[in-house]
């Protein structure tokens, strides 16, 4: 859809800089999605100052725009920002949805992503997912001695800052639903420990020692438990963990290895990967343990499947033939699709409106023995295929669900 974004007016010309940097940022996420295209500020006939008085349909409609975003600043009296802005359909001569905000004059961009999430939600129906915040594996140093280390970020790459020290391997980070907390994966002394941390305090909590794990525990949907793959007499199998009481509970008891679990959103169920079949394959069961199923059925193995937020498909890393794959599939196996593919793709995780998949894509070692890795985002089409830019070789990502 083509849509023109005008700079945000103030009278105020000391705002004049935050004015253009927050349509840049709600220009930029809405052409990202894949599903808008920006018009050229160059192109413009109506300046903002006389939108600001009143909109000339006949000037947008004859640049070929559909849709108008605008918005105004002004400085309060008690130092707090306010923004407004109007969506207008330029086709229909009426205004599609607006809304007034205050805040601090530091968080204009967190603002511009609230605003391009009203947008997307009004034109396409489907929730937005602009404000959000990825957090990954940071790695660098030679390839023999590679750190890792916990980043955070917001979803276009900004607000970047790093959450450990990299004295520790740090492995697999996971959301809580409230998105104030993560788990993830440490080794200490060459033990996996899974800790909690608190993004909003920064301080972490140790939930235990857990020999013979290799993933994260993901979180339930309520957040008061996660469930989990453990190793344990030489045999790898699914538990979940209340969180409050540190209880466990075996979900799974089959020779093969269980492992990589995931819960539906409502919580009912619960997909795994198991060798159980030969060789790795995906699986559905009851969050009790009971009613397990094989869904996946193609060629080669399958691993990491995550539910998608929606319910309605589960993302998968599949390798046939020394070629690796993300994908997706119902929940019940059926259509199957490919989203991504590379010398080595991973870790799929879901954009909190289930219509975007971000994972991390391995080049085979250069000559130092480093293999770079870095992060991409891909929509369900697999058309729309984009690279998340940060500051180091990246790894292991998950998205959040939208800030509260």
């Amino acid at each position: 859809m083509p849509i023109a974004v005008v700079d945000f007016f103030s009278e105020d010309s000391g705002l004049g800089e935050t004015g253009n940097n927050i349509a840049t940022v709600i220009r930029n996420n809405l052409v990202r999605s894949g599903l808008f295209r920006a018009i050229r500020e160059d192109a413009f006939i109506q300046t903002a100052q006389s939108l600001a008085v009143q909109q000339n349909y006949p000037d947008w409609r004859a640049i070929n725009a559909e849709g108008l975003v605008f918005g105004r600043l002004a400085m309060e009296r008690d130092g707090r920002l306010r923004v407004e802005f109007r969506l207008w359909d330029v086709v229909a001569q009426q205004q599609m949805t607006g809304l007034v905000y205050h805040t601090r004059p530091d968080n204009w961009r967190r603002v511009s992503h609230i605003i391009s999430d009203a947008i997307f939600k009004r034109i396409t129906g489907e929730d937005g997912y602009f404000d959000t915040r990825i957090v990954y594996v940071s790695e660098s140093g030679p390839g023999q001695r590679r750190i890792k280390r916990l980043a955070i970020m917001d979803q276009d790459g900004a607000n970047h800052k790093f959450l450990t020290d990299g004295r520790s391997l740090v492995l697999t980070p996971r959301f809580s639903p409230s998105t104030q907390e993560i788990t993830y994966l440490s080794y200490f002394n060459n033990r996996p420990r899974v800790y909690l941390f608190n993004i909003d305090t920064g301080q972490q909590e140790l939930v235990g020692d857990f020999p013979g794990m290799t993933f994260a525990p993901r979180f339930s949907p309520d957040g008061n438990g996660v469930i989990l793959s453990q190793a344990i007499g030489g045999n790898t199998e699914i538990f979940s963990m209340d969180l409050r009481t540190r209880k466990k509970t075996k979900l799974t008891n089959h020779p093969s290895i269980d492992t990589a679990p995931s819960y539906s959103p409502d919580g009912q169920f619960v997909t795994f990967e198991s060798d159980r079949s030969g060789r790795q394959q995906i699986y559905v069961m009851e969050a009790n343990g009971r009613g397990v199923q094989r869904i996946s059925f193609g060629d080669g193995g399958y691993g990491t499947p995550v539910w998608s937020p929606r319910g309605d498909l589960i993302a998968f890393t599949r390798q046939h033939r020394g070629q690796f794959f993300i994908g997706v599939m119902r929940p019940d196996g059926s259509q199957e699709k490919t989203l991504a593919t590379g010398y080595l793709v991973e870790s799929p995780t879901w954009s909190p409106n289930g219509r975007f998949v971000i994972f991390f894509r391995q080049k085979r070692q250069n000559s130092q023995g480093i293999a770079k890795t870095n992060l991409f985002m891909v929509d369900l089409t697999g058309r729309n295929e984009r690279q998340i830019v940060t500051p180091t070789d990246a790894s292991d990502p998950a998205w959040s669900p939208l800030i509260p």
